[in-house]
């Protein structure tokens, strides 16, 4: 289980707010995170990785991420993040970005060929498409076989049918890897093929229905 009890100050377009989180996250939850641009969505995730600072607490399982005293850097929380724009290394192969996280060699092979990219392991990443870029940025994230897998807007900018095609091997991903799983996304329809349980954020606030809410919301 993950706890989360963090606040953090952010300053807005529309002045400053504060995000409060309180949430209990159940392992193997998959939540897709909704609300408007601006609302703390993609921060909420950053500090969850250690790539911001918040003040409270975030627990996972029996592990202190972070406390009063404590603060893991992203290293040491066990977290993949899959970032909106790729953040892959251009001057390596596909296969090289998947070892620099984890020199792994048979976990690489595994990813490769669960995301149907083994025959561009030795491109480079500078000549793959938007979509072979995000199936390589998911398979590096998994190469720490991380507890907590982070995902910020990860299929916003492909074409639906690549959008379509993603959507699927994650979730097979999430259920192989037996992960908790976070993903901001502003698609409901995506939010339905994936999710279990949904956040909104609204000015930093955040409030937790079941994915049952979407449909309601959206018949």
């Amino acid at each position: 289980m993950l706890k989360i009890h963090i606040e953090k100050l952010l300053h807005g377009s529309s002045g400053d707010m504060r995000l409060n989180v309180n949430m209990l996250v159940n392992k193997d939850d998959f939540i897709v995170i909704m609300g408007e641009s601006g609302a703390g969505k993609s921060t909420l995730l950053r500090c969850l990785a250690g790539l911001e600072d918040s003040k409270g607490s975030i627990i996972m399982e029996e592990s202190i991420w972070q406390d009063s005293t404590t603060s893991l850097p992203i290293q040491r929380r066990n977290v993949g993040f899959v970032f909106q724009d790729f953040a892959l290394f251009d001057n390596m192969s596909v296969k090289e970005n998947l070892l620099f996280v984890n020199s792994d060699e048979p976990l690489a092979a595994e990813l490769l060929e669960m995301m149907e990219i083994e025959g561009l392991s030795k491109r480079n990443v500078r000549l793959l498409s938007g979509g072979q870029k995000q199936r390589v940025a998911l398979a590096r994230a998994l190469m720490r076989r991380p507890k907590l897998l982070l995902m910020d807007e990860p299929l916003s900018a492909l074409d639906p049918r690549m959008r379509q095609k993603l959507s699927q091997k994650i979730k097979m991903l999430h259920q192989r890897f037996g992960m908790t799983t976070l993903m901001v996304s502003h698609d409901v329809n995506e939010a339905k093929a994936l999710a279990n349980r949904v956040w909104f954020v609204e000015s930093g606030e955040v409030k937790a229905y079941d994915i049952d809410y979407l449909e309601e919301l959206y018949r």
